[in-house]
């Protein structure tokens, strides 16, 4: 039987794992995208445990609301990503200096 603690250390499993991913790759553009959708994922499978164990469809109903902004995010952000490669050819972070004003 699936605990609700099951299902927090998962999400916190997953955070933490996102949060690594941030620290320990600065260089790679669609990596740190990667790790902020992962970190989104785990904050939303805490609501969706909590919801399921609270008998509560509302946790459930946010996080088709949070998908739903995150596949744009995602859409819009992986648009940037490709014309940032055409323009300067490289997704390394240290190499868009010219985006500061």
């Amino acid at each position: 039987m699936i605990t609700q603690s099951h299902v927090l250390v998962l999400g916190a499993i997953l955070f933490a794992i996102s949060i690594v991913g941030i620290f320990l790759n600065r260089k790679n553009l669609i990596v740190l995208l990667m790790a902020i959708e992962l970190m989104l994922l785990a904050v939303n499978m805490n609501f969706v445990g909590f919801s399921y164990f609270l008998g509560d469809p509302d946790g459930q109903i946010f996080v088709f609301f949070i998908l739903t902004v995150a596949a744009a995010e995602s859409a819009i952000g992986l648009a940037i990503l490709v014309v940032l490669f055409r323009n300067l050819n490289t997704v390394d972070v240290d190499e868009l200096d010219q985006l500061k004003g």
